[in-house]
């Protein structure tokens, strides 16, 4: 079942962001992840989400094929070495969700 990776992110420092997110998405390939958003601004619907604030919020959401992948990701020592310029480079949320198995309902 995949796995979802789902990240809210404000950039502090732009050159920072480019060394994580390059070293980051190699890695997230290596581990069978790509990429569903990434750095996508959020159109704000309900809630507290600070997208109109500067700087603005960008989300990232990547799937992985599961739970496992995912988790092996964030603790390898690939991942260690983008994850020294992550905080330099950004404050962000990040949250591991599992996917369900369920067939998508056909339209009526």
């Amino acid at each position: 079942m995949s796995a979802y990776l789902i990240s809210q992110v404000q950039v502090l420092d732009a050159e920072a962001w480019d060394n994580y997110r390059t070293r980051a998405a190699r890695v997230i390939a290596q581990f069978g992840g790509r990429y569903l958003v990434r750095g996508a601004l959020a159109e704000v619907v309900e809630a507290d989400w600070p997208a109109q604030e500067p700087p603005p919020q960008t989300v990232i959401v990547a799937e992985f094929p599961d739970l496992a992948a995912l988790r092996g990701w964030y603790a390898s020592p690939q991942y260690a070495e983008a994850f020294a310029f992550r905080k330099a480079a950004v404050k962000r949320r990040m949250i591991f969700v599992a996917g369900t198995d369920e067939p998508a309902e056909s339209p009526a």
